[in-house]
């Protein structure tokens, strides 16, 4: 006998089941199918179960380092029909807000992470469903695990057992062999007091016996630890008050909250800055300072402001021109047992935003002018505090500048991301008086930068040359324009 109706789709029959699983919506216009998918002839026929198509919409990895993300809204509502490539939900990960987009066209059934949860990547976070007929059934489907996980929560506790229970044997079929099961411990233990370890009953896992139970065989009981001394009380002093001294408790496993104080847990890009803070204090790390003078990029600057060239983007330039000299401060280590040359000179270029902390990146610093850069750099700057940036633009970075002379501050040490070779931290340039070669002292501007670097690749010699190379650009600032 065969079905009477077809799918829109290839059908595929499910693996040990001889009944159709379809992947689509049914249209009785098709032509049956052939004799080869006939039902097996049985004196009861089964009703033959179409399977809706309910696609789930996965919470993506929008970078490297993401392991869960947060909801910031949904573009569209249940209910809402989407086409292939449109914008659903706006997902925050651990450095920005992006898009993501559907795959297939369908109807948005249901929303299973609301707006401002957090879920994992690869948990769903919605169900797609291709026709209204299966918008019902992708609804339950939704439901049925936030029913379970409620259920789970509400459910009473049990009630406070007074004592342990003791752990009970492992019970053995009468009359039928026994496998022996047991530490290689108790077994040595059995040996040396002579013990038949084939009577003894094992208290642990699954019955296995364990050395405190060849022990208790043997007639060994375990001895109880003394109680450790009491200090004596100090003694009062006369007139003092008297407190009762009460039982000290266990240390506690973290320190207790400051009377007054609030508890703010970590955002999104907190936890991840927080994250590679953490691992780069595995990487042996040195750092170097240098003095530089200014006097000539102060005079450069104050030309090209007008132009919308900042600072910033003057010394990123720089290092980039120092970096093409010295390849080896643009190198990065990753596991532990080799290195490898970049051949783009990316500078990353650390920048406070609401929240948190992230790095633009500067591609091809080298090889673009400042002006080019500056329009760049503001393109940058602007998706970053929107937090629009796409993951290219804030993970590809090589090497790392870290600049806080605006705030006045003359000198300061930066962490090394990881997977990088080194970071630039740079001071602001303040007059001091400098002693010439001819005896005569002349006021200058200068400027301390302290370099952090992975020892595993570059060396001393390797980073005080690339700073004698990086003051010798600075120094003379007319080779920034070209």
């Amino acid at each position: 006998m065969a079905l009477p109706f077809a799918t829109s789709s290839s059908a595929t029959a499910s693996p040990g089941n001889p009944l159709l699983s379809f992947s689509s919506s049914i249209s009785p216009s098709i032509p049956a199918l052939p004799s080869r998918c006939l039902l097996p002839r049985r004196s009861h026929y089964r009703t033959a179960t179409v399977r809706a198509k309910i696609r789930e919409i996965f919470m993506p990895a929008l970078s490297s380092t993401m392991t869960e993300g947060k909801i910031v809204s949904w573009i569209k509502s249940e209910g809402d029909r989407l086409s292939k490539g449109e914008s659903v939900v706006v997902v925050e990960s651990d450095k920005a807000d992006m898009d993501v987009e559907t795959f297939y066209d369908g109807i948005l059934a249901a929303i299973v992470v609301p707006e401002g949860e957090v879920a994992p990547v690869g948990a769903p976070i919605g169900l797609l469903a291709e026709t209204e007929e299966e918008v019902a059934l992708a609804k339950a489907k939704a439901q049925s695990p936030a029913q379970s996980r409620t259920a789970a929560v509400s459910a009473s506790p049990p009630s406070p057992v007074a004592a342990a229970p003791v752990a009970s044997p492992l019970t053995v079929p009468a009359g039928g062999p026994r496998k022996l099961v047991a530490t290689p411990y108790a077994k040595k233990l059995a040996k040396q007091h002579k013990v038949d370890i084939g009577s003894v009953t094992g208290t642990g896992p699954f019955g296995r016996v364990t050395p405190q139970d060849v022990e208790l065989a043997a007639g060994i009981h375990p001895k109880k630890p003394s109680p450790p001394p009491v200090a004596a009380p100090p003694p009062v002093s006369k007139g003092a008050a008297v407190t009762p001294v009460a039982e000290k408790a266990a240390a506690p496993a973290a320190l207790p909250p400051i009377p007054g104080s609030t508890v703010v847990p970590f955002t999104t890009m907190q936890a991840a800055v927080s994250k590679n803070m953490v691992e780069s204090l595995s990487v042996p790390t040195f750092r170097v300072g240098y003095p530089v003078i200014t006097n000539a990029l102060d005079a450069l600057y104050e030309k090209v402001k007008s132009k919308g060239v900042t600072m910033t983007v003057l010394l990123a330039k720089a290092a980039a021109m120092a970096l093409a000299q010295h390849p080896v401060v643009n190198a990065s280590c990753k596991d532990g047992k080799s290195f490898s040359y970049n051949s783009n000179i990316n500078i990353a270029v650390a920048v406070a935003i609401d929240g948190g902390l992230i790095t633009p990146v500067l591609q091809d610093a080298d090889k673009l002018d400042i002006y080019l850069l500056s329009q760049k750099w503001k393109e940058l700057v602007s998706k970053a505090r929107s937090k629009q940036l796409q993951p290219k633009e804030y993970n590809s970075g090589t090497f790392t500048l870290s600049n806080l002379g605006m705030f006045g501050v003359d000198r300061f040490d930066a962490i090394l991301p990881p997977g990088q070779g080194a970071i630039m931290a740079v001071g602001a340039s303040k007059p001091t008086v400098v002693a010439g070669a001819d005896g005569f002292f002349t006021v200058k501007n200068k400027m301390l930068v302290n370099v952090t670097a992975d020892h595993r690749i570059i060396y001393g010699a390797d980073l005080a040359a690339f700073l004698q190379t990086f003051s010798k650009i600075i120094e003379n600032s007319d080779n920034l324009t070209l």
